[in-house]
C-alpha cells in the first residue's frame, strides 16, 4: 500500500512536506520551514514526525526557504540519504541554507539581548549556518525529464515548473511487488506540482504541462482569483508616483526570483523612455548572489531572454544600478534623499535588512511600498496591506505614514486560471487531487472547482495521512 501525509503546507502557505510511503521506501518532497504566525513557526520545534534517519530520499521541488529551510533540521537529527533537485536549485540552495542558518542565530542572539524570551532566557537558534553546510553535499542535481529510481520502487522524474529559477514538478511512478509469479499492476503515478508559476513571465520558461498521474498534490495559493493584466504597468505608475512625491519607492522582495524579474522590468521599462533613470539599490547579499545564476542557467531562459543575451544586452541591470553587499552599504542608502528605487528582501518583511530600511522610511509620506508577491497571513507584509497604523519592528512600534500598494501580477504563483489551465493540459483528468499550499479560501475554492469539473478533492489537513 502506498500512502502521502502532508507534514506542511496542509491548510497553510508555507513549510511544504510531503511523506510518501510505498512498500520498503520512503521519500520526503520538499523539507520546507513554516513562516508567518507563531502558531505556525513553533512547529519548526516540534520534533519530526518520522525518524529522519528512515526516510531514504529527500526531493526539493524548487530553493524557497518554505521547500528546503527544514533540510538541515533532517540532517542534522539523522538523515544522510540523497536530495534530488535541479542544477539551479543545487546552487541556489547553497546560498540559501546557510543563509537561513545565521538569521537563526542572529535572532537568537537578538532574542537573548532583547530580553523577549523571558520564558525561554536562554534563546538557541532552530539550527546554525554550520548545520546547514553539513546538508550542502547531500544535494544531487537532476535534469529536467530525466527518470531515475530514488528508493526501492520509486521512480522520479523532474518537470519545468517556471515558478523561479530551478522550480520543478515532481512525478512519482510508485511500483510495489506483486505476489511470487506476478509482473505486478502498472505503477501509481503521483504528480506534485511544487509551486506553478506564471504563463509569460519575464526570464523564465513557461512551465510543461501536466504529465498523466493517478493523484496530484496540487498547490492552491492563488486559486480563488485572478492576477493582473498588465503588472508591468503597474511598477511603471509605481516608479512615476515616487518621482512625484519625491521619496523612494520600497519593494520588499525576495531574493531570488523577484528581484531579479523587477531589475529585468526596470530595465526594460527604462529602454522604452517610460520611466527616468533613477538609482535602483538592491540592498541583498541574497540577491547579489543569486543573480549571476539567473544569467549562467541558461537552460531555464524563455525566448526574450535569450534574445536579449544574445544581442548583448545585459537584461537584469537598469542604468544606474546599485547592489549592496556590506552592512555599511546597507546603511549608507538611509542617508540618500530623493526618488530613488530600493528593493531588498525579505518579500514578506518578515527578516532580513528590509526592516531597517521599512524602520527608517515609513514614517515618512514621502514614502511609497510596493508589496509584489503574497503575503501570508502574521507576517509584516500582510500587515502593511490590510493598512496597518503601526508595525512593529525590533521590539518598537514603527508608524506608517507611507502609502502601500500591492500588485499581485508580480507574484512568481500562477493564478486560477494558470491553475486550471495547466491541470486541464494533463492527458487524462487525475482521479484524486490533494489541495495544499493555501489559505484557507483558496484551498475551498481550488476544491470547489475541481470537483465542478467532475474531478475529486480533498483539502488535507496537518499530518493527515491517505492512501494513494
Amino acid at each position: 500500500m502506498a500512502t502521502i501525509q502532508f507534514l506542511g503546507a496542509a491548510g497553510t502557505v508555507t513549510g511544504s512536506r510531503f511523506l510518501v510511503r510505498a512498500g520498503r521506501a520512503t521519500v520526503l518532497v520538499d523539507a520546507g520551514l513554516f513562516q508567518g504566525m507563531k502558531e505556525l513557526r513553533l512547529r519548526n520545534w516540534a520534533p519530526f514526525p518520522v525518524e529522519p534517519a528512515r526516510i531514504d530520499a529527500v526531493v526539493l521541488t524548487h530553493a524557497h526557504i518554505d521547500h528546503t529551510g527544514a533540510l538541515p533540521l533532517l540532517v542534522r537529527d539523522g538523515f544522510r540519504g540523497p536530495v534530488f533537485c535541479t542544477s539551479a536549485t543545487v546552487d541556489l540552495a547553497r546560498l540559501l541554507l546557510p543563509d537561513s542558518g545565521r538569521l537563526q542565530e542572529e535572532e537568537a542572539r537578538h532574542a537573548n539581548r532583547r530580553g523577549w524570551s523571558k520564558h525561554a532566557p536562554n534563546a538557541r537558534a532552530l539550527y546554525t549556518e554550520a548545520d546547514a553546510l553539513e546538508a550542502l553535499p547531500l544535494l544531487d542535481p537532476l535534469r529536467y525529464g530525466t527518470r531515475r529510481e530514488i528508493a526501492p520502487g520509486l521512480v522520479l522524474s523532474l518537470r519545468r515548473a517556471g515558478h523561479i529559477l530551478g522550480s520543478a514538478h515532481a512525478l512519482l511512478e510508485i511500483s510495489e511487488p506483486g505476489e511470487p509469479g506476478d509482473h505486478g499492476a502498472p505503477p501509481r503515478r503521483l504528480l506534485l506540482s511544487g509551486d506553478l508559476g506564471r504563463r509569460h513571465a519575464p526570464i523564465l520558461r513557461d512551465p510543461d504541462p501536466a504529465p498523466e498521474a493517478d493523484a496530484l498534490v496540487l498547490e492552491s495559493t492563488y486559486a480563488d482569483r485572478d492576477h493582473a493584466d498588465a503588472p508591468r504597468t503597474g511598477l511603471r505608475d509605481a516608479v512615476r508616483e515616487a518621482v512625484r512625491k519625491g521619496g523612494p519607492l520600497v519593494v520588499p522582495a525576495f531574493a531570488i526570483g523577484r528581484t531579479q524579474e523587477l531589475l529585468y522590468e526596470l530595465r526594460g521599462l527604462e529602454a522604452a523612455g517610460e520611466i527616468p533613470e533613477l538609482p535602483v539599490y538592491v540592498d541583498s547579499p541574497m540577491a547579489v548572489d543569486a543573480t549571476p545564476f539567473h544569467l549562467a542557467h541558461r537552460e531555464e531562459h524563455d525566448a526574450e531572454m535569450q534574445a536579449l543575451l544574445a544581442s548583448g544586452i545585459e537584461p537584469l541591470r537598469p542604468a544606474r544600478l546599485r547592489f549592496a553587499r556590506t552592512p555599511e552599504q546597507s546603511k549608507a542608502i538611509h542617508e540618500v534623499d530623493g526618488p530613488f528605487v530600493l528593493i531588498s528582501a525579505s518579500g514578506m518583511a518578515t527578516g532580513g535588512r528590509i526592516l531597517h530600511h521599512l524602520a527608517r522610511r515609513l514614517p515618512d509620506p514621502r514614502t511609497s511600498v510596493l508589496l509584489v508577491g503574497f503575503q501570508a497571513a502574521g507576517t509584516r507584509g500582510a500587515s502593511l496591506l490590510r493598512g496597518a497604523k503601526t508595525l512593529r519592528i525590533h521590539g518598537a512600534d514603527v508608524p506608517v505614514a507611507a502609502s502601500v500598494a500591492m500588485l499581485s501580477g508580480y507574484s512568481a504563483h500562477g493564478d486560477r486560471q494558470d491553475l486550471a489551465r495547466w491541470v486541464a493540459s494533463a492527458p487524462r483528468p487525475p482521479q484524486k487531487v490533494f489541495c495544499v499550499h493555501g489559505e484557507p479560501g483558496a484551498l475551498a475554492a481550488a476544491k470547489a472547482r475541481l470537483e465542478g469539473l467532475g474531478i475529486p478533492a480533498v483539502v488535507p489537513r496537518h499530518l493527515e495521512e491517505h492512501e494513494l
